[in-house]
């Protein structure tokens, strides 16, 4: 199963101990302005997709490192002041980043990405299981 990743797993244990309670509430902060994301599982590949709306795909990375799937990018202002008057605005712009660890089966040499209507769709392959075929063993004389 595809799980958000926990930054704490890379951590020293004593570093974790100190900082531990300051960096679960960065954390929480970081993933109130992450973008809203999804994972499942197919019989071949896992599949996560990201909301990305508003966000060219020329500004959104997907990077894989030691079981780590990043998703970053920015979304950038793009408000123009002339004779406008904002009453509110409850669009987040600004650099985002989501991370999800892979499960042990998934093949890091098989993820590809979409980006198409606001939503990045990224499918990571199943590794195929090594399947063994019977073999007779020659016995030799001694």
């Amino acid at each position: 199963m595809v799980e958000k990743s926990d930054f704490s797993a890379t951590a020293p244990n004593w570093l974790s101990q100190i900082y531990g309670p300051m960096q679960r509430f960065g954390e929480r902060v970081a993933e109130f302005f992450a973008p809203n994301s999804e994972a499942a599982a197919a019989a071949d590949y896992y599949e996560i997709s990201v909301e990305l709306p508003g966000v060219p795909h020329e500004n959104v990375s997907v990077d894989v490192h030691d079981g780590r799937l990043t998703v970053s990018g920015e979304k950038q202002e793009k408000k123009s002041e002339e004779g406008k008057s904002y009453f509110f605005s409850e669009i987040t712009y600004g650099r985002f980043q989501r991370a999800f660890r892979l499960p042990p089966d998934a093949d890091e040499d098989k993820i590809s990405a979409t980006h198409k209507d606001g939503v990045l769709t990224i499918k990571i392959a199943k590794a195929q299981p090594e399947t063994s075929t019977a073999k007779s063993i020659p016995i030799n004389r001694g």
